[in-house]
């Protein structure tokens, strides 16, 4: 998933848009596709050698292409180390390990229903932690997205939900969405630096930090069979490094708020992926996915946000960056 914005979009021909709404599609359809790919990867290889393989082998690429295309000052970016290992911390490393772990208990469909919560969760943080305003609007929205995620995590029964409570997958990808949004404002308040360089090298602090567990624990387990290895193949790849080509290519030309809401696409490119895979799914999963979609498409509806009536307003302190 995203981090920075590449550049300030400028007024471009059809043609320009066009491409760049195409990388926005595509980019989402690897990250969906890392939910179906992972499930499986997760049957045969352990969610903490997954995470470490995968960065593994999408280090070199990232760092060769973010020499090629950002030309980065590499030692006034490696100045901001702290804010960089915080960053991997909490998304490459975090983020990634705890959704392979919920992986294991739940299935792709589940886990990325709960995850569409997400933007709503950073509209609440930011409101917390950075001061920016939260309108009526973004609080009716942060509602109806929570109702659609209590829908989904109690399969249409919520007295049952409060009986038996919440299961292990669910709580993992709860604890994923959490580290991605401590991810994100992260990020807002680190210095500007070019995105697929701090990608790189936030891979690279992952797998420093990664690898002497792995090896504790006797790993990492290498994958053994050819549909293991593909996975892995898959996601070192296309999530890992296209993904962010393609995500900050298009941000070259659309706004990055207006991008945002093409995540909700990974859900919806989930859900596809599962109905034609013939997995099965629930009426509640369905209806649990419109509503939580619905609620974020309206806390995202920043054209009407200066004029609605702030619920909860102070002014941010001098220094915070956007990302």
């Amino acid at each position: 998933m995203p981090l920075a914005v590449a550049s300030t979009p400028q007024r471009t021909s059809r043609r320009t848009l066009t491409v760049a709404i195409a990388s926005l599609l595509g980019a989402t359809l690897f990250w969906a596709g890392n939910y179906i790919v992972g499930a499986g990867a997760v049957e045969s290889i352990d969610p903490l050698s997954l995470v470490l393989l995968r960065w593994l082998g999408a280090v070199v690429p990232l760092l060769a292409i973010a020499q090629m295309a950002e030309r980065p000052q590499w030692r006034q970016v490696l100045a901001a180390w702290p804010w960089l290992v915080a960053l991997s911390v909490f998304g490459l490393l975090g983020y990634n390990l705890l959704l392979y772990t919920a992986l294991e208990h739940t299935d792709a469909f589940n886990a990325s229903l709960i995850n569409a919560f997400n933007p709503a969760l950073i509209t609440l943080a930011a409101a917390v932690f950075l001061r920016e305003r939260l309108t009526r609007r973004a609080v009716g929205g942060v509602l109806i997205a929570l109702a659609g995620v209590l829908l989904v995590l109690s399969n249409g029964d919520l007295g049952k939900l409060l009986q038996a409570g919440f299961g292990t997958g669910e709580l993992f990808m709860i604890a994923a969405i959490a580290a991605w949004s401590a991810y994100t404002i992260t990020g807002r308040l680190a210095p500007p630096l070019p995105p697929i360089t701090a990608t790189a090298i936030q891979a690279s602090i992952t797998i420093v930090v990664l690898a002497p567990f792995s090896l504790a624990a006797g790993g990492p387990a290498l994958p053994s069979t050819q549909g293991a290895i593909a996975s892995l193949a898959f996601i070192a790849l296309f999530p890992s490094v296209l993904s962010y080509l393609l995500w900050n290519r298009a941000l070259t030309v659309i706004p990055a708020g207006n991008a945002g809401v093409f995540l909700n696409l990974i859900t919806v490119f989930t859900a596809l992926f599962t109905i034609l895979s013939g997995h099965p799914y629930t009426f509640a999963q369905i209806a649990g996915g419109v509503i939580v979609i619905a609620g974020i498409l309206l806390t995202s509806a920043r054209g009407l946000r200066g004029t609605a009536k702030p619920f909860f307003w102070r002014r941010r302190r001098a220094g915070n960056l956007e990302p």
